[in-house]
């Protein structure tokens, strides 16, 4: 089951821009794109440094700690499967966005 979770109007990030989002317990990256929106777990799966506050080069984001390269759709490190940041479905209605968070399994 998953859930939708509306984000502020205030907290969309303009294009080009991001925006850090506490929903549902997690700390989320969002990232506008030119109007297409990604959304990914905050921390790096290598150490938990945050990737919000990366370096955004179209649609990767590099960790500050370690350079590591993140595509924003897929979520996987850049030429590699074996690592891999949570993604979340961005979802709009109208004028509203919300960011998709699927329960975990029991």
């Amino acid at each position: 089951m998953s859930q939708r979770h509306p984000v502020p109007a205030a907290q969309v990030p303009a294009a080009g821009q991001r925006a850090l989002l506490a929903i549902g317990g997690q700390s989320i990256a969002l990232f506008n794109l030119d109007g297409h929106f990604h959304a990914i777990a905050d921390s790096c799966p290598h150490q938990g440094s945050s990737l919000c506050a990366g370096q955004l080069q179209g649609r990767v984001i590099q960790c500050r700690a370690h350079g590591l390269r993140f595509d924003l759709a897929s979520g996987y490190l850049l030429n590699s499967t074996a690592l891999k940041v949570t993604t979340y479905p961005v979802e709009h209605d109208g004028e509203q966005l919300f960011i998709v968070i699927e329960d975990p399994a029991p």
